[in-house]
């Protein structure tokens, strides 16, 4: 007799897949290492791999008594639970999902208890760690805690094969008593991404009223191209709203599109997981827009949204973002980006893709007006140009070629701050060469300490004329007066 089951038990897009699970290649390998008592176990492999799904499949074949308890670094109540095994080295054995997510700290408490149980084995009675996460989690552990690999087993889990995704989704058609006809197309499609052919099975059989086993064999056919415009119209409410926040930035301007780009060029990408770094360096369109946020701005954006924090990670010291919810990279990748644009309020773009909104131009002798400046734009989302926080990014390169691309081409604008100082000094006078021709385009902001004369300067240019002491102590309300009489004025040009 044909047991009848129900579309969403067995194409499932939640929980633990009854019917269609596939293991991967490694399976009894993982199973054997969790298994073990004391053996720590790292799994690591992009988002729709099915990681926690084989665990926690694995987990469902032992003996109740063997299971491990399950937490996950997206549940603030199991990472209090994850800082107490940590803190305590409570016994048991215990799940850590989205390792990845937790404060380095912790990661580091946790990688350092399991090298002790790996070191002691059945002689101590410590906490036996099965620890998930994104691709590269296995040696980023091994790295903060070094000799950690010789006694751990770590196990990548890699996108399914074209015969791994035909074996799901035939067990899935025997089930419901169906043929899906070209089902070749849905591995074409999915990429061996098991979460994702799930929800492209049961999209097509919810387009064609398969709702639940047939009572006779039924052969379906579907255009690939519909049942996408239906999956992604059907993720459009839960997904919308968090990208428009993550592409508007943290301080919306029209003209501020970094994120944007940054996401569209992530979308284009085969892995949800990317080095940002790598990604400059590879796309030269986008370069300019990805190496003005990795440093500091994407992470105040993502710790600032909790909505984008659900969303993306980033991590700011490995520059690795990564879309964790394969849902949300297929949606990502299917995106009307023209009518994002639009819906986000960006204007039509000008078609030069500047690194910098703002080079600060400055002597020595100012730098707590120009450091002052610079935070305060930071603050207010705007990517600036300030030399202390880009030393790194140019060692081994000289500075006079730098500059010159800075002041000159990098930057939308540059805000100089003249004085006698600045007249005085060489790499000032450098950086005034190079954006001296830019004067004619409107492009600089001339902030006037003094009454000092500048070649290449007009006299009679709408500039900022500010007091500005370094040495008079008395001058505390320095900083208010700068916000008032330069951030705001350009945050009022940006906007334009």
């Amino acid at each position: 007799m044909t047991i009848r089951l129900m579309l969403e038990e067995v194409f499932k897009t939640e929980g633990l897949p009854e019917f269609t699970f596939v293991p991967p290649p490694n399976y009894n390998e993982i199973l054997l290492d969790i298994r073990n008592s004391h053996k720590p176990v790292i799994l690591e492999g992009q988002s729709g791999t099915g990681k926690t799904t084989c665990v926690r499949h694995i987990l469902a074949e032992l003996n109740p008594e063997n299971k491990p308890e399950y937490l996950t670094a997206r549940n603030p109540v199991h990472v209090s639970r994850i800082e107490k095994v940590a803190r305590e080295q409570t016994p048991g054995q215990f799940v850590v999902d989205d390792f990845h997510r937790l404060a380095t700290d912790l990661q580091e408490n946790l990688a350092n208890v399991a090298k002790l149980a790996a070191d002691l084995g059945t002689d101590a009675n410590l906490p036996k760690l099965v620890i998930i996460g994104i691709n590269q989690i296995g040696s980023d552990l091994i790295q903060l805690v070094p000799d950690i690999a010789k006694r751990t087993g770590i196990h990548k889990i890699a996108p399914g094969t074209s015969a791994d995704i035909n074996k799901l989704i035939e067990s899935g058609c025997e089930r419901l008593n169906i043929k899906i006809r070209g089902s070749d197309a849905i591995y074409a499609e999915t990429r061996g991404d098991y979460w994702l052919t799930q929800q492209i099975c049961r999209s097509i059989c919810t387009a064609t009223n398969v709702m639940s086993t047939q009572d006779e064999t039924r052969e379906i056919e579907f255009s690939i191209e519909d049942v996408r415009n239906r999956v992604v119209d059907q993720l459009r409410s839960a997904y919308y709203s968090a990208v428009k926040e993550f592409c508007r930035g943290q301080r919306f301007r029209p003209k501020n599109d970094p994120y944007f780009k940054l996401l569209r060029a992530v979308g284009q990408q085969q892995s949800s997981v990317v080095d940002l770094t790598e990604m400059a360096n590879a796309l030269p369109e986008v370069r300019g827009s990805i190496n003005n946020i990795k440093e500091r701005r994407l992470q105040v954006l993502i710790d600032g949204k909790p909505a984008v924090a659900r969303s993306f990670y980033y991590n700011a010291e490995t520059k690795t973002f990564a879309i964790e919810d394969p849902a949300l990279f297929y949606f990502v990748k299917h995106l009307d980006w023209n009518q994002l644009r639009q819906d986000c309020g960006f204007r039509e773009h000008d078609g030069e893709d500047f690194e910098f909104e703002i080079a600060i131009s400055f002597a020595g002798e100012n730098r707590p007006l120009a450091s002052f400046i610079n935070e305060s734009l930071q603050t207010l989302d705007v990517p600036v140009f300030y030399d202390e926080q880009y030393e790194a990014n140019y060692r081994g390169k000289t500075w006079s070629k730098q500059f010159a691309e800075i002041f000159g081409t990098k930057s939308r604008y540059v805000l100089c701050i003249l004085d006698k100082y600045y007249a005085a000094k060489i790499w000032p006078t450098f950086e005034k060469e190079q954006f001296v021709p830019r004067v004619a385009t409107e492009s600089v902001f001339p902030v006037f300490l003094d009454d000092t004369k500048f070649v290449g300067i007009p006299h009679d240019i709408i500039g900022m004329k500010f007091r500005f002491d370094p040495t008079d102590a008395n001058d505390a309300d320095w900083p208010a007066r700068a916000t008032k009489e330069i951030v705001y004025k350009l945050i009022d040009k940006l906007s334009e």
